[in-house]
């Protein structure tokens, strides 16, 4: 009816108006596809409802082949120097008998130095005058007490010094003779005794390498039983693995200034073990 109405301009006039709502129409449509990609869930993956966890556990042994220990010097004296001087020379003495049996500079750590000042309480003297307590008929005075005794006090009477050396032995068969040694110099304690493997990660990834394998054959096991196809590997998570050390790991020990034999330390051997979760998807 338009068309009749406005003759040929009508034809134009419509031809525009189905062109713009063909824009319009686009424009919208494009806002609304916009709007849906900005939700949460949409064009991104959707977690798989249906998973499977499983975990592994794998070990690896190793021979020690380091020994790390420590020892201290503690020496007192009326000053800092002195006791300094004194400390060294027990120092002096065993780090030379160290370097002896093959240890290099670099395996040789002080991991302590302390200096304390030394006190001892001492009790003050009353002083005097002294007011008297009795006086007679002869004017004669007869007992007496103090006015006032000021409190004790701490006394500064020295210095003591502390020194911790830490050695790593990397022959361990030599480790006992070495503690009898440095025993037998006048230190004042042997501690810490510990043997490690040097290269390390290589039984870490040992360990590893087993607890993943030990996981797949649960999840495939778990899988055939419950009658399902395994998928794609969701997650993976690894525990830190610390060694458990077999043998003795002597922590704290003094020796004798006179130590008649070779101390007995056994190495042993180190436990590394590593903890691993997977998760699968399934299809």
């Amino acid at each position: 009816m338009l068309n009749q109405f406005l003759g040929e301009e009508g034809k134009k006039v419509s031809k525009w108006i189905v062109i713009s709502l063909v824009f319009l129409s686009l424009f919208l449509l494009v806002n609304i596809l916009a709007g849906f990609k900005r939700l949460p869930n949409i064009g991104k993956e959707v977690y798989p409802q249906s998973t499977i966890v499983v975990s592994g556990t794998g070990d690896a042994y190793a021979i020690p082949d380091i020994a790390t220990f420590s020892f201290s010097v503690v020496e007192t004296a009326a000053t800092v120097k002195q006791a300094q001087d004194k400390a060294n020379v027990k120092i002096g003495n065993a780090l030379t008998a160290i370097r002896a049996s093959g240890v290099v500079d670099k395996d040789i750590q002080t991991t302590g130095y302390n200096v304390y000042p030394k006190y001892e309480y001492s009790n003050a003297v009353c002083p005097r005058p002294l007011v008297p307590t009795t006086v007679d008929a002869n004017g004669s005075v007869s007992g007496s007490v103090a006015i006032y005794c000021p409190p004790g006090k701490q006394v500064l009477t020295g210095y003591e010094v502390d020194q911790t050396i830490t050695v790593k032995v990397r022959d361990t068969e030599k480790v006992g003779d070495l503690v009898t040694k440095v025993g037998a110099l006048g230190v004042s304690n042997i501690s810490g005794i510990e043997f490690s493997v040097d290269n390390r990660e290589q039984y870490v990834a040992q360990a590893r390498a087993a607890a993943i394998t030990e996981a797949k054959a649960k999840a495939k096991e778990l899988a055939k039983e419950l009658g399902v196809r395994l998928g794609s590997i969701l997650s993976y998570n690894e525990n830190g693995s610390n060694p458990i050390y077999y043998g003795a790991v002597a922590k704290d020990m003094v020796v004798s200034a006179v130590a008649p034999t070779v101390a007995q330390i056994p190495q042993g051997e180190n436990k590394i073990t590593s903890d691993v979760s997977i998760t699968y998807e399934i299809k």
